[in-house]
């Protein structure tokens, strides 16, 4: 089979890891930049040219599309689409996980638990934001925030309105959410494989950090999760039609709560905290769904 990885950098540690487990498969991998392709719109015959070639030859294709590039990367995707040819996840879907409002919104209604969220058009008044998800403390979230880029913890209502103000100033879009204290500052990431979990990792944010990122000096254990937990997980790459995904929640004394859903998820730190070969199942699951 002739598998495509769309990465901007073949010296990843997901990327790397993908191509591994598809040549000890048997497989033909290529690491191919999406913003090296061009997208050639015709009746009927869509192609996609890259470098030197026609990539008429692809049978699936592994997005691994940074957020920065997401709104032409989303469009090679499509691209391939429209030529039949295999994604693990669809450009809609990433798109659809991309907009934290969006993708909150359509969780809610599936009925997956979250911390209180609000949303507002640049409101003034923030106190009425505040009580709205409970009172101070309060995480405040940019739209477009990444590996906790762009989140901070408001502990009082003076921190809190600094910060609204702020963003608000650089007509930056941000939510509101209830701070989980009895989290302690961990989280729990879950990565899921044609809907089904297949390793899981508590995470903890270093002494004094309240984001358990492990770009930010977090660490990283496996964990058995609940049913819960693990319905909570399938229920959310169900809702966003994200059949390859991680997906990151918090525990709580009413049960686990939903942080977001990411669409391109890192290997390295769940394949190393949990020892589980999460490359191999992704080509695994590719394999299946192209002899089906």
């Amino acid at each position: 089979m002739n598998i495509v990885i769309l990465s901007r950098n073949e010296n990843l540690y997901s990327t790397r890891r993908l191509v591994e487990e598809g040549f000890k498969r048997g497989h033909a991998i290529e690491v191919i930049d999406p913003l090296d392709c061009d997208l050639i719109i015709e009746q009927e015959k869509p192609t996609i040219y890259y470098r030197d070639r026609y990539l008429n030859y692809v049978d699936a294709i592994i997005p691994r599309i940074g957020a920065s590039v997401t709104f032409f990367g989303c469009a090679v995707v499509r691209q391939f689409e429209m030529m039949n040819v295999f994604t693990i996840v669809t450009s809609d879907a990433i798109q659809r996980s991309r907009d934290k409002l969006r993708s909150l919104q359509r969780l809610s209604k599936a009925g997956i638990g979250m911390p209180k969220t609000v949303f507002t058009n640049y409101s003034r008044d923030v106190e009425e934001v505040i009580e709205h998800v409970g009172g101070v403390p309060v995480i405040i979230k940019l739209l477009e925030g990444t590996q906790g880029l762009g989140v901070v913890l408001a502990e009082s209502k003076n921190a809190a309105e600094s910060v609204l103000e702020a963003f608000n100033g650089l007509e930056a879009r941000v939510i509101v959410q209830e701070y989980i204290k009895e989290a302690n500052g961990a989280d729990i990431r879950a990565l899921v494989v044609d809907g089904q979990v297949v390793g899981a990792m508590k995470r903890q944010g270093k002494e004094g950090e309240f984001r358990s990122n492990l770009h930010r000096g977090g660490s990283a254990s496996i964990i058995k999760l609940s049913e819960a937990e693990l319905r909570l997980a399938m229920n959310a790459s169900r809702a966003l039609k994200l059949p390859v995904c991680g997906v990151d929640m918090l525990q709580s004394s009413r049960g686990p709560l939903l942080l977001e859903v990411n669409s391109t998820p890192g290997l390295e730190g769940i394949e190393r905290a949990t020892d589980r070969n999460i490359a191999r199942a992704i080509i695994t699951y590719i394999e299946r769904n192209r002899t089906e």
